[in-house]
């Protein structure tokens, strides 16, 4: 976690390398942060008898005390939000997941947030204060508004001020990210990516998008669009085409995507039935098909994973980066198989290409970078009381 500048010797700064790293031995903080031993036992104490951090090991190693307060992050999507309370460490307590209808409007969904929050808070007062909330939403964030700019799959989510209306009604600090960001730092602290400092998370859901990581940090761009691959196209011929809010590569490369071209197939047997997922953009009809074995399935999903191989090798032309990560709903639907044609058209187009994983953290990798974000907020927060 980061935090504000502070004086190596001051109390902020000791927090804030703890709040970093979540353990560390005493000897490793005494190098890191250039203090006599004799000073940073001082702060260690100040710091323990405020509750912050709890020593282990005869007083060897030092940690975020779990039990100071905890957190909230929220994965929203287009069709769902997942809440999860985490403790200060970032272990998951409880989650709970609810529908949402993107036809109602910013208005009544920010009430139901709202209300999602305070019944997963509900009665957790042992476990400390409500320290920090953080959302990944499906939509660039702005780096300087905070503005939630635009959500192409939620109607009416144009330049919301969502961190002021949950910052409001709680008093806590709020944290929004854009939700493919918020999974590659849910991948960077917990998933595949540990230890790479550029990568790039790719998010297939709904919608596409993906979160950029470069020399250790989330790559935003000037207006927090960096990484909005729904609007990418791989077809030139194409160019003044109106793809709508969805975009040319969404339209494709997508659940929505995938939902489409499965509406044009002719039914296959055992197939009767899927249209009402079809008419709810879901997908799982078309894998469910290629899993029985469908050929038609079998030629839409490698068409569409083609593409997607086509719009990852230009990724790598750009970014070149240490690691491509594959993640959201959709990854889960024929991973194997979308793996397999993704390497292979981005081989045949880099002759030297990073490695291409599947997340370790499948469609909960929005959650935990949400997690994240929720507790560095909450710990640049502390960091400013402290200096």
């Amino acid at each position: 976690m980061s935090a504000p500048p502070h004086s190596a010797s001051g109390l902020g700064h000791v927090f804030q390398e703890i709040s970093r790293r979540g353990e560390v031995s005493a000897r490793a903080l005494t190098r890191s942060l250039g203090l006599k031993s004799s000073t940073l036992e001082s702060k260690l104490r100040q710091l323990h008898s405020k509750g912050l951090i709890t020593f282990q090991d005869g007083r060897q190693q030092v940690a975020l005390n779990p039990h100071f307060g905890y957190v909230v992050g929220i994965d929203m999507g287009a069709s769902h939000l997942h809440f999860a309370l985490a403790d200060f460490r970032g272990e998951i307590l409880s989650d709970a997941s609810q529908k949402i209808r993107p036809e109602d409007g910013p208005r009544k969904l920010i009430v139901q947030i709202k209300d999602g929050i305070r019944r997963l808070a509900e009665g957790q007062a042992e476990r400390g204060r409500f320290q920090g909330l953080a959302i990944g939403v499906p939509s660039p964030v702005h780096p300087v508004t905070g503005l939630v700019s635009f959500a192409n799959n939620l109607p009416g989510w144009t330049n919301i001020d969502l961190r002021r209306e949950v910052a409001q009604a709680f008093r806590i600090p709020v944290r929004i990210e854009n939700d493919a960001n918020a999974a590659a730092l849910g991948e960077h602290w917990r998933g595949v990516a540990r230890g790479t400092d550029s990568f790039v998370f790719i998010a297939l859901g709904t919608g596409i998008g993906s979160g950029v990581f470069l020399h250790g940090k989330l790559f935003a761009g000037r207006t927090g669009s960096a990484g909005e691959l729904f609007r990418l196209h791989v077809e030139w011929p194409r160019w003044q085409e109106d793809f709508g809010d969805t975009g040319y590569f969404e339209s494709y490369a997508s659940g929505l995507g995938i939902a489409a071209a499965g509406r044009e197939l002719k039914t296959a047997p055992g197939t009767a039935n899927a249209e009402g997922l079809s008419e709810e953009r879901d997908a799982r009809f078309v894998f469910e098909s290629f899993r029985r074995g469908d050929p038609q399935a079998r030629a839409v999903l490698e068409k569409i994973f083609t593409i997607l191989g086509v719009g990852i090798a230009n990724l790598v032309s750009v970014l070149d980066p240490d690691l491509i990560v594959l993640g959201g709903g959709v990854a889960k639907g024929a991973p194997e198989f979308m793996l397999a044609r993704v390497e292979k058209v981005v081989r045949t187009i880099h002759p030297d290409p990073p490695p291409i994983r599947l997340s370790a953290l499948e469609d909960r990798a929005q959650t935990y970078g949400a997690i994240y974000a929720a507790l560095e907020a909450a710990s640049e927060a502390i960091v400013r009381r402290l200096g």
